[in-house]
């Protein structure tokens, strides 16, 4: 019997091996006008299996260059669009690095990681104070966001402390922003005073 796995290699599979076999046969034709004639014939046939897009030019031009790839780039064709290269299509993939730095505390992320590490290597100054406050108080309402608890500063400062290898320590003096401050989805609302609102009802008058 006859298996697919002992046929030829299908180079665009979705065009089934019948598809291949017409771009093989037209390769062998020798009259140049002939092979020209035929194999816009079985383009339009290509076309035909995605009817919704056989008018596109785009589509067009890669109809022409899938057949250039059925035929393993050996079809001699006069073709309305620049012929392809082997080597066009062999291009070798870019890979994009991955991060090497690591996160010491990976429930923060990587930005935190990194604004810690510019933050140590600047030099002391007001600036960086406050920016050290405000990525604290930052962290902070990403503790409360994603834990749904309430944390104390001692850990957040403790944990800018290990995220900056020992390099940062916070003053004893400095307080952090409340938790229903810096997240008002967790904050609860202060109960109301009992006779400081206009609307409150005042107290019948005694009759005489």
């Amino acid at each position: 019997m006859d298996y697919n796995t002992q046929r030829k290699k299908l180079e665009l599979p979705e065009y089934g091996r019948s598809i291949h076999k017409m771009v093989d046969w037209v390769t062998t034709i020798e009259d140049r006008d002939e092979r020209n004639r035929q194999i816009r014939a079985v383009i339009a046939v290509m076309g035909n299996m995605n009817p919704h897009l056989r008018d596109v030019n785009d589509f067009k031009h890669k109809l022409w260059d899938h057949v250039h790839i059925m035929s393993d780039f050996k079809i001699d064709i006069d073709s309305p669009y620049p012929i392809p290269t082997k080597e066009s299509f062999n291009t070798p993939i870019h890979t994009i690095p991955y991060a090497s730095d690591p996160i010491r505390i990976r429930h923060y992320g990587r930005n935190v990681q990194q604004m810690i590490n510019i933050i140590a290597k600047s030099g002391a100054s007001e600036i960086r104070e406050k920016s050290l406050l405000m990525l604290a108080n930052h962290m902070k309402k990403l503790y409360v966001t994603w834990n749904k608890e309430t944390i104390n500063d001692e850990t957040i400062f403790r944990d800018i402390e290990i995220m900056s290898d020992r390099k940062i320590k916070i003053p004893e003096n400095v307080k952090l922003s409340a938790a229903y401050n810096l997240n008002t989805n967790t904050a609860t609302a202060p109960a109301p005073v009992k006779g400081s609102g206009k609307g409150d009802s005042k107290k019948p008058k005694k009759k005489k």
